[in-house]
């Protein structure tokens, strides 16, 4: 997932899916423009960043007090669901604020240890993400497709979050390493002396433009080709079980039931999956056309297309709370529930705690209402 760099809007550093913030080849400075948007551009694209922002930062924030909360619901996918929507906060926190206000004002306002730290953490949690979508896609495969072989349980869970949390460290280490800040840009300019006098941006100093393109092109299949590629065929076989299956399956009532449960929740996984797929796509696309042919968007129409894909990549973090109010009548109750407690309501004379997600999702086990009427899900 990249992050852009401001810089201006005709020199660009690289946005990219591992998340650079900018490029400091050095010929490219010498192209420097200043193409400031429109007050009203400026006013939209703020309105839209933080409409993101703060659907993503409170649906990401609800979704993991209701799994913590609810004992029934700790079931490894729901597991893996709050580690990719912690990751979706920390892109909502690291990623958001500081690209937006980089790319209005064109110049670096944060400091060397911020220009380190934000591009280091945004790689970090964009490969955290799409790993996390890996490891719902093999407990669903091992459940459904290999009923009988091994089977991941909680523990397994989170110790496949610790390992991802660890890689994606790992390989988001030379973020923090290349990345400074400089004024290079902004030396010997015959405009705009009074606008960036003094003023830095952050940028990737690499050793080699070579050793530059081999990593970033590295994390851009790790990050997101791979991972979404081993998804696909994981699904793909999921759906092939399952069509067989229902072919087969006794019209049992019970039988038929667990059916369709299983293959509803299977349906919110994938649109996840597809859907943050969709999302990272421009931006891919956009970063590789930097990379490999930077020429094609040297103008002031590369920022504004830059922040469209940016904009359309930030509403991933929007995924998982959209499809489970969608999807799963239990988290819409479990929503209000919380809501009410916000309030200060008791609610618990309303509801009991309802599971999330688990093989029968859509049965309640024992919520009540205090006329004992049973609870439709």
């Amino acid at each position: 997932m990249p992050l852009v760099s401001g810089l201006n809007k005709s020199i660009h550093q690289q946005p990219r899916m591992d998340l650079s913030i900018a490029k400091s080849d050095k010929p490219e400075f010498s192209h420097f423009e200043s193409c400031q948007p429109s007050l009203p551009a400026t006013l939209l694209l703020i309105a839209a960043y933080a409409v993101v922002t703060l659907v993503g930062l409170f649906g990401n924030l609800c979704l993991i007090v209701i799994i913590r909360k609810q004992k029934e619901s700790q079931n490894v996918t729901n597991i893996l669901i709050a580690n990719l929507s912690l990751s979706d906060i920390l892109i909502c926190i690291m990623c958001i604020p500081f690209t937006v206000t980089y790319t209005l004002m064109d110049y670096w306002v944060f400091g060397e240890a911020m220009c380190k730290i934000t591009s280091f953490v945004q790689s970090m949690s964009v490969t955290v993400s799409t790993f996390s979508l890996v490891l719902i896609a093999v407990e669903r495969y091992q459940l459904i497709v290999n009923p009988r072989g091994w089977k991941p349980n909680i523990s397994h869970a989170y110790w496949g979050i610790v390992s991802i949390w660890m890689f994606s460290l790992v390989i988001s280490i030379p973020f923090f390493i290349f990345h400074q800040v400089t004024d290079e840009p902004f030396r010997n300019l015959s405009s705009h002396s009074d606008i960036y006098i003094n003023k830095v941006v952050c940028v990737e100093d690499w050793p080699s433009l070579a050793g530059r393109l081999a990593f970033t092109t590295t994390m851009l299949v790790f990050q997101y080709f791979f991972p979404l590629g081993f998804i696909f065929i994981c699904y793909l076989k999921i759906f092939v079980c399952l069509q067989k299956r229902h072919g087969k399956v006794d019209k049992a009532r019970e039988k038929e039931s667990r059916l369709n449960e299983s293959r509803r929740i299977n349906i919110m996984l994938i649109s996840i999956v597809l859907t943050f797929a969709a999302c990272w796509l421009p931006l891919n696309i956009f970063n590789i056309v930097f990379d490999w042919n930077h020429d094609a968007l040297i103008n002031c129409h590369h920022n504004v297309i830059f922040t469209l894909c940016h904009l359309v990549a930030m509403i991933s973090t929007c995924i998982n709370p959209v499809f489970y109010g969608f999807l799963n009548k239990n988290f819409q109750k479990d929503l209000v529930i919380l809501l009410h407690h916000i309030r200060c309501f008791d609610s618990q004379e309303l509801y009991e705690n309802i599971a999330l997600s688990t093989l029968n999702t859509d049965v309640s086990k024992g919520s009540l209402r205090l006329n004992n009427i049973p609870a439709n899900i």
